[in-house]
C-alpha cells in the first residue's frame, strides 16, 4: 500500500535577502521530530510515526528551477507532499510542479511578510517575491495570507492587483478565520511566530503569533491539503534548538490534518 504522504527537504537559501542558514533547516527539523524529548503524537491523538510518510530525502539545489523538477519527480496526484525548506523562494517552483498535477489551487499563506514584491534587490525570484510570481502565473485562484505585519505601499498595491485576501496581524480574530471550500496548499513561514517563541529565523519580526495561535489556525482547516511547506527556519539563529522543536510540532500537526482531511 502506498504511503499517504510524501516528504521532501529542499536545501536552498540562495534567494535569502538578509542571512543564509535556512538550507540547514530540514536536517534540524527531522532531528527535532525524532527527539526522545517528545513523542510522535499530534494533539488530536493520531500517532504521526515515520511509517505514515515516505521520506524522499533532502535535495541540495544547484539551480533554482531544479526545485520544480525535483518536486515533480516526487509527486503523485493522489498523495499529498510536504516540503521542508529552505527560504520562502522554494514555494514558487514547488507550486509550479503542483499546478501541473492539480491546476490552479487555493493557498493559505501564514507569514509575517506578504512576499508579494515584484522584485527585491533586483531579483524577481527572491524569497520576498514568490507569491507575486504565483499570482502572475495564475497558479492560484485564491490566496489568503494570515499574520502579515510588514506591509508597505508597494505590497499593498500588489495585493490589490492580485486580489489577495490579507488578514493582517493587527486585525486577526481567531474566531473569524477565513473559510475554505476547496483543497488547498498550506505555506507556513516560521517568522509568522513572535520571536519570543521562535527566535531561529532570519527576519525576526516582533508582534507575531504565539505557537498556540498558529496551531489553532492549522487545526481549523476543514478541507483537504494537497501540499504544504515549512520554510525560513534558520538554525544558525536558534536558541537551544527551541525553534526546531516548534517546527517539528507544526510538522506533526500539518501531517495530522492531512490524514484527517484527505
Amino acid at each position: 500500500m502506498k504511503p499517504p504522504i510524501f516528504l521532501q527537504g529542499i536545501l536552498f537559501d540562495e534567494k535569502s535577502s538578509f542571512l543564509r542558514g535556512p538550507s540547514k533547516a530540514p536536517a534540524e527539523i527531522r532531528a527535532a521530530y525524532h527527539s526522545s524529548s517528545s513523542n510522535y503524537f499530534a494533539e488530536n491523538g493520531l500517532e504521526i510515526s515515520p511509517d505514515i510518510f515516505e521520506d524522499k530525502g533532502d535535495f541540495k539545489i544547484e539551480e533554482y528551477f531544479d526545485i520544480e523538477r525535483i518536486t515533480a519527480s516526487n509527486l503523485n496526484k493522489n498523495i499529498p507532499i510536504i516540503t521542508l525548506g529552505g527560504d520562502h523562494s522554494i514555494s514558487y517552483p514547488v507550486l509550479k510542479a503542483l499546478y501541473q498535477e492539480y491546476g490552479s489551487l487555493e493557498i493559505l499563506h501564514i507569514d509575517a511578510h506578504g512576499d508579494l514584491y515584484d522584485s527585491f534587490d533586483g531579483d524577481r525570484y527572491s524569497h520576498a517575491c514568490p507569491f507575486a510570481r504565483v499570482m502572475e502565473d495564475k497558479l492560484a485562484h485564491r490566496l489568503v495570507q494570515i499574520g502579515v505585519r510588514t506591509m508597505n505601499t508597494h505590497q499593498r498595491e500588489q495585493a490589490k492587483k492580485f486580489g489577495v485576501e490579507i488578514v493582517e496581524m493587527k486585525d486577526l480574530d481567531l474566531q473569524k478565520l477565513p473559510v475554505f471550500k476547496n483543497p488547498l496548499y498550506l505555506s507556513v513561514d516560521i517568522d509568522v511566530l513572535d520571536p519570543s517563541c521562535a527566535p531561529g529565523v532570519s527576519h525576526q519580526e516582533p508582534g507575531g503569533l504565539m505557537v498556540r495561535e498558529l496551531l489553532h489556525i492549522i487545526q481549523h482547516i476543514q478541507v483537504p491539503i494537497l501540499g504544504a511547506d515549512i520554510v525560513e527556519y534558520n538554525p544558525e539563529r536558534d536558541v537551544n534548538k527551541m525553534t526546531a522543536m516548534v517546527c517539528a510540532k507544526i510538522f506533526r500537526e500539518i501531517l495530522s490534518k492531512i490524514i484527517t482531511n484527505n
